[in-house]
């Protein structure tokens, strides 16, 4: 069965992931470094790790199984679980592929030296209704994807 695991701490999606999740029968896991509020269901687990940097990660890394949903806007972690078979979607609805993650990847690590060089600034544009519509989408499409692999 497909779990979905949200890199929770920062993630402006949490509410359309338990929509989906219980319209499709599948289990939450909330991993975040402090509590958070989360509705008290059975099939949504909070999982708390602690402040550790990259904490929320590696568990995340330790607990998925191929088939298996990430919600994360962290490249790193996409890639780390990429490898481990797991799906892995942006909050904004961009899928992470096998494809894609090395550009991704590249394109951090060339905006971090920008911002290093106090050549670049700000951060991602504002979250809008559209990148919620375009999630909801995504996170859709994946869930289907994954069904069709399984039979």
């Amino acid at each position: 069965m497909t779990d979905i695991f949200i890199d929770a701490d920062a993630c402006p999606v949490k509410e359309e992931v338990y929509r989906v999740a219980k319209r499709y029968g599948l289990r939450v896991v909330l991993v975040a470094n402090s509590w958070l509020r989360a509705p008290n269901e059975e099939w949504i687990e909070l999982v708390i790790v602690g402040g550790e940097l990259d904490a929320a990660d590696a568990w995340i890394v330790d607990h998925i199984s191929p088939g298996d949903i990430v919600i994360s806007a962290d490249i790193p972690l996409a890639a780390l679980c990429l490898e481990k078979g797991a799906g892995v979607l942006g909050p904004r609805g961009r899928p992470f592929t096998a494809d894609s993650i090395g550009n991704a990847l590249a394109t951090r690590e060339l905006m971090s030296q920008l911002r290093e060089m106090g050549e670049a600034g700000g951060g991602p544009p504002p979250f809008e209704k559209r990148d919620r519509s375009q999630f909801l989408q995504a996170l859709d499409q994946m869930i289907h994807s994954i069904r069709l692999k399984r039979g």
